[in-house]
């Protein structure tokens, strides 16, 4: 078994967005620098085709239109492979690049990898997280251990889009 990457700080509004270049769910290289001029909503969930994890991709793609039409990208970050995400992205028709960080060398840089509470139990796991990224790749909002049903509705009303 291989050895997760220790948990990194939590980001807050004002720090640089760490770098990274991931394998999306169609074989494509992203880069988060690669998004410089755009505004970029990454949110980070445990894994793909699971109920709460497809409820927010579902949500996220039901908004993708009006996030984008406010200059808002999405990238979404898990720890599972390419194919399980071409197999998410194929199944729940999401329409926004799906990243696969099976190091969770990212999770970790961005704070969305440690502790966390699964049914009262402390474990080591991805904490589902936001965080927007603005044009010059600097944080404008982050937020941690969010609830999946609900999130985008929240997080539009915390950008001032609703």
């Amino acid at each position: 078994m291989s050895q997760s990457p220790a948990p990194a700080e939590r980001l807050a509004p004002g720090d640089v967005a760490p770098d990274f270049t991931l394998t999306s769910d169609s074989g494509d290289e992203v880069t988060l620098s690669g998004l410089r001029g755009r505004k970029v909503i990454v949110y980070f969930y445990p894994a793909a085709m699971t109920p709460g994890c497809t409820t927010q991709a579902c949500d996220f793609r039901d908004s993708l239109d009006a996030l984008k039409a406010e200059g808002y990208e999405v990238l979404g970050i898990s720890p599972d492979q390419p194919e399980k995400l071409a197999k998410f992205r194929e199944r729940d028709g999401i329409t926004f690049p799906l990243l696969a960080d099976p190091s969770k060398e990212t999770l970790a840089a961005w704070g969305a990898y440690g502790e966390k509470k699964n049914y009262g139990k402390i474990v080591q796991g991805v904490i589902r997280s936001t965080v927007v990224v603005d044009e010059e790749g600097t944080v404008a909002h982050a937020a941690y251990n969010v609830r999946a049903k609900g999130h985008v509705a929240k997080l539009r009303r915390d950008l001032g889009l609703d």
